[in-house]
């Protein structure tokens, strides 16, 4: 059973010490292929050297929103995406741009700076013609208008760790050209996506860990990783009431059409 995590982040420190065991897990699980978001300046060499060193990793470029957030230089930080967009370096194929999007959980305060990183960068996958991975959290009204105003233009991606409404999905769904991110929350007792994915058609989800970040059960609390796929995958599978192996197979071929990737 082959699995593509579309949102992991294992170059991050906190794998610093067990890297190449956690890679190895991941493939052991059956997870072979594995997709890095960008998120700022500070980790892009990180990111490019995790690419570089293990067969079957893809990169993509972008500005995460919060690191918009309190940032004076934001404006010459998208300039340096633009630069490897542009140029990539020596050994790197971006794969999509992200991750990008809107964050207002923590702040309002650089709402219209983050809306303006975010059109910049959507431009930006236009021209490079390459999907987008929107990450959004308590913006999903204006993550939609913004999307509306890209109809017809090509505009498509993945919405990371989907949580928005079932009119938001109605919204996305009805734009074409995007898929829906689901990760470990589908596995927790409250659960937003996993209420409303009976309701989605399974050719329209990918899977995703976002490790470090956003541990299925029964690892809450832990240090996520893609070896936990798997689980996300199994959860997905009985709220759709398919075999686990039909959730991989699809959630596959779904990953590999939108990013480029080779299927064997």
């Amino acid at each position: 059973m082959r699995m593509i995590d579309t949102h992991t982040h294992l170059y991050e420190e906190q794998f610093d010490a067990d890297r190449e065991s956690v890679v190895e897990r991941a493939r052991e699980a059956g997870v072979d292929v594995l997709l890095s978001p960008a998120i700022d300046r500070a980790s892009y060499e990180a990111m490019f050297d995790f690419t570089r060193r293990y067969p079957g990793s893809y990169a993509m470029m972008g500005l995460h929103p919060t690191s918009v957030n309190d940032n004076p230089h934001w404006k010459t930080d998208l300039e340096t995406v633009e630069h490897y967009l542009a140029a990539p370096p020596q050994g790197i194929r971006f794969v999509g741009v992200g991750e990008i999007g809107l964050d207002f959980y923590w702040s309002r305060e650089s709402v219209l700076e983050q809306l303006e990183a975010l059109r910049v960068q959507i431009e930006w996958a236009l021209r490079y013609d390459l999907p987008v991975v929107l990450h959004t959290r308590e913006a999903w009204d204006e993550m939609c208008d913004l999307l509306e105003n890209y109809r017809g233009r090509g505009l498509r991606g993945v919405l990371h760790s989907f949580s928005g409404t079932a009119e938001h999905y109605e919204r996305m769904k009805r734009l074409g050209g995007f898929l829906f991110g689901v990760g470990g929350p589908v596995t927790y007792k409250k659960s937003a996506i996993a209420a409303l994915l009976p309701h989605m058609e399974l050719s329209e989800l990918v899977l995703e860990t976002d490790s470090p970040y956003l541990p299925p059960v029964p690892h809450r609390g832990q240090r996520n990783e893609s070896a936990y796929l798997p689980l996300i995958a199994q959860r997905i599978a009985e709220l759709k009431g398919v075999d686990v192996e039909e959730v991989a197979e699809t959630t596959t071929r779904q990953a590999a059409t939108c990013f480029g990737l080779p299927l064997s």
